[in-house]
C-alpha cells in the first residue's frame, strides 16, 4: 500500500511539473514592466511560467515575437499592431486587451497649450500610429485641425489649419522626454513618461482623453493564438489582482481596459 501511495504521488509530482510552462514576453519599460511582474506572479498560480524581457523600443518586440524568440509581447495598441502587420507583414494577432496609457503633452517652457508662440516646436513620435495618436491629441486641444477623413493615421502633411504655424519634429518615441530642453513641447507616451519621471497626471500641460482607441493588447502570433497558454496568459492579466494593483498604483494615469 505505501509503494502505490508513494508511486500515486510521484506520477502526480510529475504530471504537474508537465503542466507547468515557460513562455518569453517582450514589454517595454515602466508601467508594462511593472505589471507584468504582477501577471507573473498570478499566472504561476495556474501553472505558466513568465520570463520577461524588457525593450527600449517599439520595433524589436514585434520583430522578436515574429521570429520567435518570444512566445508573446505586451507593449503596443491596437492600432499599432494592425499597422506594423500592415507594413511588415507580421502573422501577428491580439488576444487580449491589457491598459490604456492617455498620452500627455509635457514642456519645460509654458504652463499650457495657449501659451506657445508663434512658430513654437512641438515633437511628436515619429511612428506612423503613435505619431497620428499625438496630432490627433494636439488636434482634440484646438492647437491645429487635421483632416477627419484620414481618420486614425494623420501625418503632419494631413494638418489642415496651423493657426501658430507650429514646427511639427518627429523624434524617436523614447527620446521625446530628452526633447523637451529644445522643444517647446512635446507629446509623449505613458510609459517612456513615466520612466523619465513625469507623472502623466501632475506634470503635463494637456492630456489624451480616457475615451480613446488605443487600448493596448497581448500579442502572440496566429499559430498560437488558441494554445492553452495562450487563454491562460490572458486570464491572468484581467485578473481582479492585477486590476486592483493597476488602479492603486497608477491612480488614473494607467487604465485597465477590461
Amino acid at each position: 500500500m505505501k509503494k502505490l501511495i508513494i508511486a500515486a504521488s510521484l506520477a502526480a509530482l510529475f504530471a504537474g511539473s508537465a503542466l507547468a510552462e515557460t513562455i518569453k514576453i517582450g514589454v517595454t519599460p515602466a508601467e508594462h514592466a511593472q505589471i507584468m511582474e504582477q501577471v507573473k506572479k498570478v499566472a504561476a498560480t495556474k501553472g505558466l511560467d513568465l520570463e520577461i524581457l524588457e525593450f527600449s523600443d517599439y520595433v524589436v518586440p514585434n520583430q522578436a515575437l515574429a521570429d520567435g524568440e518570444l512566445q508573446a509581447n505586451s507593449f503596443q495598441h491596437q492600432p499599432y499592431l494592425d499597422n506594423q502587420v500592415a507594413d511588415r507583414k507580421f502573422d501577428l494577432v491580439s488576444v487580449g486587451t491589457t491598459i490604456t496609457t492617455p498620452m500627455g503633452v509635457y514642456s519645460k517652457k509654458v504652463k499650457s497649450l495657449d501659451e506657445l508662440k508663434d512658430g513654437a516646436t512641438v515633437g511628436i513620435p515619429n511612428d506612423p500610429t503613435n505619431g497620428g495618436r499625438a496630432l490627433l491629441v494636439l488636434a482634440s486641444k484646438g492647437v491645429l485641425k487635421v483632416n477627419p477623413d484620414v481618420g486614425l493615421k494623420v501625418t503632419p502633411a494631413d494638418i489642415t489649419e496651423n493657426p501658430k504655424n507650429i514646427q511639427i519634429v518627429e523624434l524617436d518615441a523614447a527620446q521625446l522626454p530628452r526633447s523637451l530642453d529644445d522643444t517647446d513641447a512635446s507629446v509623449i507616451n505613458t510609459n517612456y513618461a513615466t520612466a523619465a519621471g513625469l507623472n502623466p497626471k501632475k506634470d503635463s500641460i494637456a492630456i489624451e482623453s480616457e475615451k480613446s482607441p488605443y487600448a493596448n493588447v497581448i500579442a502572440v502570433r496566429a499559430q498560437d493564438k488558441d494554445k492553452p497558454w495562450v487563454k491562460t496568459l490572458v486570464e491572468s492579466y484581467q485578473s481582479p489582482e492585477v486590476k486592483t494593483f493597476i488602479l492603486e498604483k497608477y491612480n488614473g494615469t494607467v487604465i485597465p481596459s477590461w
